[in-house]
């Protein structure tokens, strides 16, 4: 389990910087896995006309995956000037990143009535047409209420799998807090935990500098790191355990 994970980014407050910030965590995590041999694959997306995304979910599978990436999870911050402010004003925006164990299917048993599935046609920027048939699928979850899709597959059958991958592990994730919830709030005192609302890091620009509120630690050179030079933030963490 520890080798796949689902990863789950979504723009959050500040509009069009918000999905570019996003846009600039996907290809962050796209090119750290390429340095660390990862096979890195884009299951689904919402993309914009400004090189950003307002949801992009992907699967990374390869050794350490899990451990190397569990610390990820939670609410990126960045402060810069966008490209489209015409004053200089600095603005804040944020994007949500999620780490998710990918769940093999006999560990979350999953009703087929309980679904509602649809197909669409898979979309690029702007919301060009990629495919003219509709091989994109989109599932419904019943008794959770969760939504999941995926469009990157060239089959429906290949989609259907992609999107179920992604329903067993968000699934998962779930019964995994309602059991932890149950246990006092550890999961909340954990380093690593998908706790989506805490803010986590901070990347402001105008100071070249990326905080980790956590750990409490800073790291130099935002460009750099973006390029996909994570080890340094990666192995801070394996530092406080």
């Amino acid at each position: 389990m520890t080798n796949k994970v689902i990863l789950e980014i979504r723009a959050g407050a500040g509009g069009d910087e918000a999905a570019i910030f996003a846009g600039d965590l996907a290809r962050m995590y796209q090119k750290y896995s390429s340095r660390r041999g990862w096979k890195f694959t884009i299951l689904d997306f919402n993309q914009t006309s400004l090189d950003g995304y307002k949801t992009l979910i992907a699967e990374v599978e390869g050794e350490g995956v899990y451990d190397d990436l569990k610390n990820e999870s939670g609410i990126h911050r960045v402060q810069r000037i966008p490209k489209t402010e015409k004053s200089g004003r600095i603005h804040t925006s944020t994007a949500s990143v999620a780490i998710i164990p990918y769940v093999e299917p006999k560990k979350i048993q999953i009703n087929p009535s309980d679904l509602e599935i649809s197909f669409f046609r898979s979309s690029g920027p702007g919301g060009q047409n990629v495919n003219k048939v509709e091989t994109a699928v989109r599932i419904s979850h019943k008794p959770s209420g969760i939504v999941v899709s995926s469009q990157a597959g060239r089959s429906q059958h290949a989609n259907r799998e992609s999107a179920l991958n992604i329903l067993r592990a968000k699934l998962y994730e779930n019964k995994q807090i309602e059991e932890q919830n149950k246990l006092g709030g550890l999961r909340k005192e954990q380093i690593g935990s998908a706790e989506r609302a805490e803010k986590i890091r901070t990347y402001n620009f105008p100071d070249d500098r990326i905080t980790d509120h956590r750990i409490n630690k800073k790291w130099h050179n935002i460009e750099r790191i973006l390029d996909g030079e994570l080890d340094q933030i990666v192995n801070a963490f394996k530092k406080t355990i």
